[in-house]
């Protein structure tokens, strides 16, 4: 396979950190018998020509109002809209990217926040309330495999998944009529390798249990059930969202199943144009 070149949005936050433990996971692979037969470049992405250049994106945490009054003065709004959403390329916000990748958001006034939008679900913002600054949580995480170590998430002033939203064509007009909740914008799949890149359905692939939730806020009531917990990743077809901050640790496993399903989805849409 050819060259894969991955960005990190740079415009706040710690794309910095996203970089590094990328760079590391990618050497991981080659460390591993050669069993990824990629190369893999990664950069920094402050403009739309930068954008251009890239197979796959993360949007990093940080102060996502902020993230997106920067990109919409940096003529970059409507093109992350479009990688998202039109090209459908693989994509995966953390934190305040999270916010981003969701087609619905509450605790947030109308005009003061755009989203990006691509995961059929309402974030709610600072779910853990803004007195709790941080907190670290060991959480098991399935998908990176069986008999895997518990995962050293870092939570700070973090977003959860409020609601799994119905897929829907266009945009989500229920939640619309909520108040306080902003919606992104609809966009359109540009063409077949891009709807196939699509999903219908909204996959959970990480809870914080609701017992673990009201003991990492040291005492703060959380209203979570018990049984299925809070949702703090999820995946919808290209995009990919976690509540947490991996690139704040030094555990490169989640990057590394990332930089995976990056290279398959650029494997798939390679095959697909020579089709």
């Amino acid at each position: 396979m050819s060259g894969i070149t991955v960005g990190v949005l740079a415009l706040q936050g710690a794309f910095y950190e996203h970089v590094q433990l990328l760079k590391k996971a990618a050497a991981g692979f080659s460390a591993k018998q050669a069993d990824s037969a990629s190369q893999w470049e990664f950069i920094e992405v402050r403009t739309p020509q930068e954008l251009d250049r890239c197979d796959a994106l993360v949007l990093p945490g940080g102060e996502s109002t902020t993230i997106s009054l920067v990109a919409a003065r940096s003529n970059l709004l409507e093109p992350l809209r479009d990688f998202v959403k039109v090209h459908r390329k693989p994509t995966w916000g953390t934190c305040a990217g999270l916010i981003l990748l969701a087609e619905s958001a509450n605790r947030t006034k109308k005009g003061g926040q755009e989203l990006i939008g691509g995961l059929d679900v309402r974030v709610n913002r600072n779910h853990f309330g803004r007195q709790t600054e941080s907190f670290q949580a060991p959480l098991d995480l399935p998908f990176l495999g069986a008999d895997q170590a518990s995962f050293p998430a870092v939570f700070i002033r973090a977003p959860v998944v409020e609601k799994i939203l119905p897929h829907q064509t266009g945009e989500q007009v229920g939640e619309a009529q909520r108040d306080e909740t902003v919606i992104a914008p609809s966009r359109q799949a540009e063409d077949e390798a891009a709807r196939q890149a699509m999903a219908d359905n909204v996959e959970v692939l990480a809870t914080l249990p609701g017992r673990a939730a009201r003991l990492a806020t040291q005492g703060t009531h959380i209203d979570a059930d018990e049984e299925t917990g809070d949702i703090i990743a999820v995946r919808q077809g290209n995009v990919f969202g976690t509540s947490f901050h991996p690139e704040l640790t030094d555990d490169a496993r989640i990057h590394a199943w990332w930089l995976r399903q990056v290279e398959d989805s650029v494997r798939r849409r390679q095959q697909k144009h020579l089709a």
